[in-house]
């Protein structure tokens, strides 16, 4: 595998619950799944994929997990245009 250079920016993934370890008052579908953290930061060692690895948060933070992504990119939306809503504040205001 190819080394990922110190510096450079990741993402790790850490299991902060395991499903047992979950309330049991969530859904099944939600219960079945680990409760995971996902942070991205810079790589403080090189590492490969997959590996356990140190990173530094850009405020200085310092977190180990699981090396998940080189060069996250931020991938969620607020969905589609709903037309409906578009015109919700200037009807208001006549």
């Amino acid at each position: 595998m190819t080394k990922i250079q110190a510096g450079t920016w990741v993402e790790i993934e850490e299991v902060i619950l395991k499903p047992e370890e979950r309330a049991p008052s969530l859904p099944e579908d939600t219960k079945k799944v680990p409760y995971l953290l996902r942070v991205s930061g810079f790589l403080v060692e090189e590492a490969e994929m997959g590996e356990v690895v140190h990173i530094r948060t850009i405020i200085g933070r310092e977190l180990k997990g699981i090396l998940k992504t080189i060069n996250p990119s931020y991938r969620h939306s607020f969905g589609t245009v709903v037309p409906e809503l578009l015109t919700i504040g200037t009807e208001a205001e006549k």
